[in-house]
């Protein structure tokens, strides 16, 4: 059996070897004597698993639809029509749902999800801006049944200067990488006393999270490795000790911070595993000579930079300047209602 998709060919017949040649590796004695490799490898069943099973229910729901249909037309039964049209829009709603899921066939698609939001150009309204981001995410992990950490929370005035966070489920990056760039809020300000309308940008950007066959060497020399105290809630909770980490890497420029974990080595393995799926996809916008020159990590946050509109006054309006996709119902999208957007460009990037 072969499923095809805007990418190539799955080969059903070989992704199933291939899982059951790893159930079998897992069932051996030793397998969680090294709990990280299992738990990588379950990862790969379940991801495998993921490209053929949902399918083959589609398949076996439309067969069961085509029974239920035999029946009502031989026993001319029109109750049955009812549920025959329910079925219909079920098995409709799945197969778009599989379809955009079938966009996503790069390398590092069916990856988790680094994602780090900055404050851009507008101050404390950019900082509230950030903010307001950070929890419409959030809502949409939620929503999408993925689960999530915390990995950096600078505050500021009025809301977050930065804040980095894992997105942990299969195919979180696929979903998620349309996100990066600038975003763009027009409202009444509530930090002005004279009610005026303020413009407030803040960029997001996305990168995967890479397992062990995906290679990103970074030699020592490479990078600075600076150390500082964890901010904390005060009082008891403040961190006497230097165990926060900020990397920064000499050629591409990118610097990356961790402070949610307690100790300064963990706290520099996380930051060690972010920097290398941030350097993943630096290098490989450097490969494709399109996007080199409009790389979203060198982007200036403000005017003529941004990838999304989101309008509260004088109408009220979100849309994606690039695949032109809109809505109204701009509370939905605060509250994470985020995939018509996603799949929109899920589609555009696949020249559909």
């Amino acid at each position: 059996m072969k499923f095809t998709n805007h990418g190539g060919v799955f080969d059903v017949t070989s992704i199933k070897k291939e899982v059951k040649e790893l159930e079998l590796l897992s069932g051996a004695p030793d397998f969680w004597n090294d709990r990280e490799q299992a738990e990588s490898q379950m990862s790969k069943i379940n991801r495998l698993k993921s490209i053929y099973e949902p399918w083959e229910t589609l398949l076996q729901s439309i067969e069961d639809l085509k029974e239920l249909y035999s029946i009502a037309v031989e026993e001319k039964e029109e109750s049955y029509y009812e549920e025959i049209d329910d079925s219909i829009k079920s098995i409709s709603a799945v197969y778009e749902k599989l379809t955009v899921m079938e966009l996503m066939s790069e390398e590092t698609d069916s990856c988790g999800a680094y994602v780090t939001i900055h404050s851009g150009a507008g101050g404390t309204e950019a900082c509230d801006w950030a903010n307001m981001l950070y929890r419409m995410y959030f809502r949409w992990i939620e929503k999408s049944g993925f689960s999530y950490n915390l990995i950096d929370l600078q505050d500021a005035e009025g809301g977050i200067k930065s804040v980095s966070f894992e997105v942990n489920g299969d195919f979180a990056y696929g979903m998620l990488k349309g996100e990066t760039g600038i975003h763009r809020l027009v409202r009444i300000s509530p930090f002005d006393s004279n009610a005026r309308r303020h413009t407030s940008f803040a960029s997001v950007y996305v990168s995967p999270v890479i397992d062990d066959s995906i290679t990103v060497e970074i030699k020592p020399d490479d990078i600075r490795v600076d150390t500082y105290r964890a901010s904390g809630a005060g009082g008891q909770h403040v961190n006497k000790t230097s165990s926060a980490v900020r990397l920064t890497h000499f050629e591409s420029g990118i610097v990356v911070q961790c402070q949610n974990e307690r100790s300064q080595l963990k706290n520099r393995e996380l930051a060690m595993k972010v920097l290398k799926s941030r350097l993943y996809e630096y290098y490989k916008q450097i490969q494709d000579a399109k996007n080199a020159e409009n790389s979203a990590e060198k982007r200036e946050i403000g005017w003529g930079n941004q990838i999304r509109s989101y309008v509260f006054q004088p109408y009220r309006m979100v849309k994606d300047l690039r695949t032109r996709h809109e809505t109204g119902n701009i509370q939905a999208v605060m509250d994470g209602e985020l995939d018509p957007f996603i799949e929109s460009y899920l589609r555009y990037n696949a020249g559909i």
